[in-house]
């Protein structure tokens, strides 16, 4: 298959399951009930060329710039995590983000979605839809929080007190957290996003 030899082609297919892992991880807190299917999640989101974005009605409409960089998303999913995570992960009038498909297929394997569960079509409705939405943006992580309690705020705070951590906009993300953000330019090093597992050791 593609020339390659069965030793060099096994090591390619572990390599890249081990690659995908490490996109999508998972922290599953003392008080998670087998077969429970919500919980909180952080989305490491990678913009190539600055842009100005409109978030639905946020600001009554008005345009916020996004720089090219590194942003990361904190959101919650009580009763569906598997499923919101996939709908964050695909686009409305363009090709899905390329994580989407092993989400999927992870999210089955871990009882989070139903075998051959699809999103409805996608419409526009949270803030951090309307960047993902945007071709020059890719989804390149996402960490799930598996626990019955909505760690959302509490991680948000937690993370707008590290270095190099800001809002990009206040409010953004957070309608339902008056005064605070939930959309935050952060570090590009992955080893800062690979760190966020310690904020619940």
């Amino acid at each position: 298959m593609w020339g390659m030899k069965r030793e060099t082609l096994w090591f390619w297919l572990w390599f890249t399951q081990g690659l995908l892992m490490q996109m999508i991880d998972v922290i599953t807190t003392a008080d998670f009930v087998p077969g429970q299917r919500g919980g909180s999640y952080l989305l490491r989101i990678e913009v190539a060329d600055e842009l100005v974005v409109r978030f639905g009605h946020f600001q009554g409409g008005e345009v916020v710039r996004a720089p090219a960089g590194v942003y990361v998303y904190v959101g919650s999913a009580l009763r569906g995590l598997g499923s919101r995570l996939l709908r964050h992960a695909s686009r409305s009038q363009f090709d899905a983000q390329t994580i989407y498909t092993p989400m999927q297929s992870h999210f089955q394997e871990w009882g989070l979605t139903s075998p051959g569960w699809r999103p409805r079509p996608k419409t526009l409705c949270w803030h951090v839809d309307y960047l993902l939405e945007e071709t020059a943006v890719t989804l390149t992580h996402v960490l799930l929080i598996r626990s019955q309690q909505n760690w959302e705020r509490e991680v948000a705070r937690l993370l707008l007190a590290e270095e190099g951590v800001r809002p990009l906009a206040r409010g953004l993300g957070a309608s339902d957290d008056q005064g605070q953000t939930h959309l935050l330019a952060a570090p590009a090093s992955l080893a800062w996003w690979k760190g966020l597992r310690g904020i619940f050791d």
